[in-house]
């Protein structure tokens, strides 16, 4: 299910993916002066390639390889015919098949390969210049997107939620914490998520994430120097069970959120 709407001259489009009737997440991807940030999942390309049609853009960016944002870059690049830039890390991901776990197939659908172009310190929109910033932690090929006479952010995954409590096993709470400095170092104030949408009060929410993020790892710091285990430090801090740790088999896990923040110790 989509829905579409407008926010501060950008389109937004909401894909909510559900099986069964059970919603299994929210992805977004953004319309803005001719630049598409992020293409959506595969598994919604009913829905979007109808979209995608009537819309016209010149040039698609994507904030990282991961399937829910890319999953349709290869429809656009052979039925478009245009550019589309993702960070260098992230091509040689893009160019093969990629073995995704079978729970992100289920959710996600399959992303096939495509052919992107490196993005590089800046990139041009129609009339408006973009500021790319890298933001690793939750990927090594994550990067936000800053229009400085706007004040506007795309912050691809690194927003999500000011409060986390699962990770990727891939993901690592220092450099997430590293990489919100660095953006909180720029002048926005609308921040656009590509799982929380639209946020008006961008850069205090992101402030609240990077608070949350330090003093967690603070409490983690002080439970290691007493001689607690990853899994003792994780009970105490992230004492319920998300579905996702079991859905993901473990992929997804509070407990990978101690074990990055330990392993910087």
């Amino acid at each position: 299910m989509l829905n579409v709407l407008t926010n501060e001259d950008v389109l937004c489009i909401e894909g909510n993916v559900q099986q069964s009737g059970l919603k299994l997440g929210t992805v977004y991807s953004f319309l803005v002066d001719g630049m598409l940030i992020d293409t959506g999942p595969q598994c919604l390309e009913t829905e979007l390639i109808p979209i995608y049609k009537n819309l016209n853009f010149e040039i698609v960016t994507l904030t990282h390889s991961h399937e829910d944002h890319s999953g349709l870059a290869p429809w656009i690049q052979k039925q478009k015919k245009i550019p589309i830039y993702l960070h260098p890390k992230g091509i040689s991901i893009c160019n093969e098949p990629y073995p995704y776990p079978k729970y992100r197939k289920l959710t996600w659908g399959m992303r096939t390969p495509f052919q992107p172009l490196p993005l590089e310190d800046v990139i041009q929109s129609c009339s408006q210049e973009w500021k790319v910033i890298y933001t690793p932690g939750h990927a090594d090929d994550h990067v936000s997107f800053f229009h400085e006479e706007s004040g506007r952010l795309f912050s691809g995954d690194l927003f999500v939620t000011p409060k986390t409590k699962v990770i990727m096993d891939s993901e690592s709470i220092p450099v997430i914490i590293d990489s919100i400095r660095r953006v909180l170092s720029f002048d926005f104030q609308a921040l656009f998520c590509c799982h929380a949408g639209y946020i008006k009060d961008g850069k205090s929410m992101m402030k609240q994430k990077l608070d949350y993020l330090e003093n967690l790892s603070g409490e983690v710091g002080n439970l290691h120097k007493q001689g607690r285990s990853i899994d003792e430090i994780t009970q105490m801090l992230f004492p319920k069970k998300y579905p996702i740790i079991s859905f993901s088999e473990g992929q997804w896990d509070s407990r990978h959120i101690v074990a990055s923040i330990v392993s910087s110790f």
